[in-house]
């Protein structure tokens, strides 16, 4: 899969896209350390908080908890596109073989397929 040809990317173009994955890795794990008190379970203890209190804590801690699973999700797309620069399929269209035009990666380096097996999922 990795052939390349005249529209293939750069050496520097492909070290971008490794270096803002790489930053973004860095972000993902500082924000689950920075976020890891607001997933810790509620204390139900009544004398010391009131009932709407609790169900504010509850209500944060399930928000907190969805926004960790869409880290890991995210987490995963990048370490994903990390291995296919590592494996020179980086650009290229999983699903097809196609490349992915540069405007695509550049809204999000992590799209592993073209706009036409995009559409046809």
């Amino acid at each position: 899969m990795g052939v390349m040809d005249d529209q293939d990317l750069s050496p520097e173009e492909l070290a971008r896209y490794r270096a803002g994955l790489t930053a973004r890795l860095a972000d993902l794990a500082d924000l689950e350390t920075i976020t890891e008190a607001n997933r810790q379970p509620v204390e139900l203890d009544q004398q010391s908080v009131g009932r709407l209190s609790r169900m504010d804590a509850l209500q944060q801690q399930a928000m907190a908890m969805a926004a960790q699973q869409r880290r890991r999700n995210e987490l995963v797309k990048v370490q994903a596109a990390l291995k296919r620069l590592d494996d020179d399929d980086f650009g290229l269209c999983a699903a097809c073989g196609e490349l992915i035009p540069r405007k695509r990666l550049d809204i999000d380096a992590t799209i592993a397929v073209c706009v036409a097996c995009a559409g046809d999922r």
